[in-house]
């Protein structure tokens, strides 16, 4: 297996593709853990418990997409790096990246650990589930620095090429978190609190194999204890091209936990069923999400080696077989969520309203398919900024109002979910509008290897 996967010559579909498939691998097998927490509680705990690791995961998850988000600094300079040939700084980024999350992790370990009454009350949980749901965010937010470590790491192999041991880590993870929630939601009856233990100790194992996965493996560069040390121009490349990622995916966050504030307010049933559908949403938008990830390190590369047309057909290509995808999607999502709505829960109050949510993320599935591969293209470039920007507008300006406006005339979740698709299709245009400006950019420079 290559240690350092190159993108800057050969052909473009088979490497996106051969790159992009683990990695959607990955993703699934990480939202499968994460559904089966859900999927666990649903049958074997109470319509309370099942409220709380809804609106707990959705917290949670927010954490930790802003920390992920933050890595992709990482992602994106060494891909560069190493597009440039520059092992030597690639070396210096992680050992520094290591550091600085490290720093995070245990930031952001107290303030979740010491705000959980804080951050339920600010989600409006619903009372019958309210103690179970700062029980849910008390136990992972006491996890935090491991599920950082476990994300951290992923951003690194991603960045080095490699897509396969993101895999294998999430592959162990998976099977852990099974054997977690058997274990202490359907053996001890722990309910929500016992979905959390089980998430933070199969990310603990997952960390440990990928840490000696990476100590045994010869890397281009040099690696060791004198590497781990804090260097502050390294730490400010990462900022700035992390920091406007993680804070447009904090806001873009904040914005369905918005949502999800608004939807707790008509009822326990209501929460419940978001939380459902949101985790059918997670299986459906792994394309998408796959390409996004995928586009940013492939594109770095190019774009460290000058190779600017490559950069372009990638995106072409990847919108192409996202879409393709997405249509599919579409129509399950769409026709069939009660069905997928059904595998996590048999409360037939629930279902219903689960599937009726998950009808207007359905919508959505076609126009993610252009976004994310155009977030993927602009963070492989370095063009953060742009992309806190359009996540900000499609957030505040357009997602949240429609929510609002939505709700104050109907209590129906298919119609407040609508307010997603609306805001993506915003965001598109802006994206459209940004690449006239990169095309004009980079006109110039383009450098056309032969694939």
């Amino acid at each position: 297996m290559k240690t350092v996967q190159n993108f800057t010559e050969g052909k473009i579909l088979r490497p996106l593709l051969g790159f992009m498939l683990p990695v959607m691998a990955a993703l699934f097998l990480q939202a499968m853990y994460g559904a089966v927490d859900l999927l666990v509680v649903g049958h074997f705990g109470t319509s309370a418990d099942l409220s709380a690791v809804s609106t707990g995961s959705m917290i949670l998850l927010t954490l930790t997409n802003v920390t992920t988000s933050f890595s992709m600094g990482i992602t994106v300079l060494l891909g560069q790096q190493i597009g440039m040939g520059k092992t030597k700084l690639a070396g210096e980024t992680i050992g520094t990246g290591v550091v600085f999350f490290g720093i995070v992790g245990l930031v952001m370990t107290f303030i979740v650990s010491l705000g959980r009454n804080v951050l339920a009350s600010v989600m409006n949980a619903p009372q019958e589930a309210f103690t179970q749901t700062t029980q849910y965010i008390a136990i992972c937010g006491a996890g935090f620095l491991v599920i950082v470590a476990y994300n951290i790491l992923g951003s690194i192999f991603r960045g080095l090429g490699d897509s396969v041991t993101p895999l294998a880590a999430v592959s162990i993870a998976c099977a852990a978190n099974i054997a977690g929630d058997l274990l202490f939601v359907a053996g001890f009856h722990m309910g929500a609190a016992g979905a959390a233990a089980a998430t933070v100790l199969a990310q603990l194992i997952s960390v440990i194999v990928s840490v000696l996965v990476i100590r045994r493996r010869k890397l281009p560069f040099t690696l060791n204890r004198a590497s781990f040390k804090l260097r502050a121009n390294v730490c400010r490349r990462i900022v700035r091209v992390g920091f406007p990622i993680a804070l447009q995916d904090f806001l873009v966050g904040v914005s369905f936990l918005v949502i999800m504030a608004i939807i707790n307010r008509i009822g326990v049933d209501a929460s419940a069923g978001v939380g459902v559908a949101e985790k059918v949403c997670g299986f459906i938008m792994l394309v998408p999400s796959a390409f996004m990830q995928s586009m940013a390190a492939f594109v770095a590369q190019n774009i460290g080696a000058r190779a600017y047309d490559r950069a372009y057909r990638t995106l072409r290509y990847g919108i192409m077989l996202s879409f393709a995808f997405g249509l599919c999607m579409f129509a399950l999502a769409f026709f069939h969520g009660d069905l997928l709505c059904g595998i996590f829960t048999s409360d037939q109050q629930i279902v219903p309203l689960a599937a009726d949510y998950l009808r207007s993320y359905a919508i959505d599935c076609i126009f993610t398919c252009f976004l994310f591969c155009f977030i993927g293209f602009y963070n492989g470039t370095g063009s953060t900024f742009f992309v806190m920007l359009q996540g900000i507008i499609g957030a505040f300006a357009v997602r949240i109002p429609a929510a609002l406006l939505i709700s104050s005339h109907t209590s129906r979740l298919f119609y407040i979910g609508l307010a997603t698709p609306c805001s993506t299709v915003v965001q598109i245009v802006l994206c459209l509008i940004m690449f006239v400006k990169v095309r004009k950019k980079y006109a110039e420079k383009s450098v056309s290897p032969a694939e």
